[in-house]
């Protein structure tokens, strides 16, 4: 029997790490991310692209641009305010703020910088404004069940709270 292909309706089961431009690993996910090829994955269109015809085993690596992935810098997501009027659990690196738009939208903010009394948050994505290399291991593939084709298994590639992808 030969190796099944990743495809349209393929069931696929994988890890990966992601580099920045200097290949540090910014992120590393080993437990396996399962979705249905071609289906709403929430992978880079480019990865679900690079992916097509591989089989189980293969380790794959694919570079994206900025605009490619997490796209470009916003400079209108960045904020700098004195230290003195930012609540004392907020004033360390790394810290989450949450800010509501007046449209009563939310987004969350990682502080970035702690210079001269001031303290910088920003909104963008960690690895936005940077080429990224995902390096993917295919653990599984397989054809989907009529469950999973209707139900999905797709876990969605998402930014958690701190800005990685899950």
């Amino acid at each position: 029997m030969s190796e099944e292909k990743i495809q349209k309706e393929k069931y696929v089961e994988l890890t990966y790490s992601i580099l920045d431009e200097n290949g540090e690993i910014k992120e590393r996910v080993d437990i396996p991310v399962k979705y249905i090829h071609g289906h709403n994955s929430g992978l880079f269109p480019k990865i679900e692209r690079t992916l097509e015809g591989h089989c189980k085993g293969d380790r794959v690596e694919v570079s994206l641009s900025e605009y490619e992935g997490f796209g470009p810098g916003d400079p209108n997501l960045k904020f700098t305010d004195d230290l003195a009027n930012v609540p004392p659990q907020f004033q360390k690196i790394g810290a989450e703020v949450e800010m509501q738009n007046d449209r009563g939208e939310v987004k969350k903010f990682i502080v970035t910088e702690i210079k001269d009394g001031k303290l910088t948050v920003d909104g963008n994505h960690p690895l936005a404004g940077q080429t990224i290399k995902f390096v993917i291991d295919i653990v599984e593939v397989r054809n989907a069940t009529s469950d999973e084709l209707t139900m999905g298994v797709t876990q969605n590639f998402t930014t958690g709270s701190d800005g990685t992808l899950h």
